[in-house]
């Protein structure tokens, strides 16, 4: 594949609508490469990421991603947040490696899921696609809805981060989210997240997500996010 931005994704192969955001500066995606499989996780197996989002002045902070168990019905993760002004502690759930029961999409809330979302639908092959629309209950907003999440495996490309420089392929997400409201528009993501074998997750996340206020019909669209987040460090478990 040629190396282009994930914004030349056209958002109506997805979910019907005209336009992806107005910018972004991700980084390209390089040509193909082999296929990743499934990771075999232990618990104590733990994830810190460098992370901001915003513009002129972002919010910074640390997140800790640490698998605290697993079993028959998968892995139960512990999430932490911890900044400047940012202290959140949330619990997702795996049904297996890729598969999300409970988690986030978007940002820091907890969503339960009526089927499983597939974050990573491995084996991660470049030029595999899936879509899928997933109903959901919002623990945070306290409000059922639907979203649909498409994902493209791009090449693969070495990246640097502040633990070390991974061999990594890319996974490009283009999503529309179901918290609209009687003066905005549903939320349209485009992401772009580098999963490295190395360390049985993304070592990088690029983040941009905009909505339209309903004021008129030439609104502009409005930034929402704009985050990056960046390993720096994988301890693995002994489990």
């Amino acid at each position: 594949m040629s190396a282009r931005p994930i914004c030349s994704v056209r958002r109506g192969l997805v979910f019907g609508s005209a336009a992806l955001l107005a910018s972004c500066a991700m980084l390209p995606v390089m040509g193909g490469g082999p296929a990743v499989e499934a990771p075999q996780y232990r618990v104590g197996d733990r994830w810190v990421y460098r992370a901001k989002d915003g513009f002129m002045r972002p919010v910074v902070w640390e997140e800790t991603r640490e698998i605290v168990s697993a079993g028959p019905n998968g892995y139960v993760v512990r999430v932490t947040q911890h900044g400047p002004s940012v202290d959140n502690v949330r619990t997702e759930q795996w049904s297996a490696p890729g598969r999300v029961k409970v988690g986030a999409l978007f940002d820091a809330e907890t969503r339960r899921f009526e089927q499983d979302l597939d974050r990573y639908d491995f084996p991660l092959a470049p030029g595999k696609t899936w879509n899928q629309w997933v109903k959901n209950y919002d623990q945070d907003a306290k409000r059922a809805g639907e979203i649909n999440r498409w994902a493209h495996v791009g090449g693969w490309r070495s990246i640097a981060t502040p633990a070390g420089t991974f061999d990594a392929i890319a996974v490009e997400v283009v999503m529309h989210l179901d918290d609209a409201e009687f003066w905005r528009t549903n939320t349209d993501c485009t992401y772009r997240i580098w999963y490295a074998p190395a360390v049985k997750a993304m070592v990088r996340e690029e983040k941009e997500a905009q909505y339209i206020e309903k004021s008129g019909r030439d609104s502009p669209a409005i930034r929402s996010q704009s985050a990056l987040l960046e390993l720096l460090s994988f301890t693995p478990g002994k489990g």
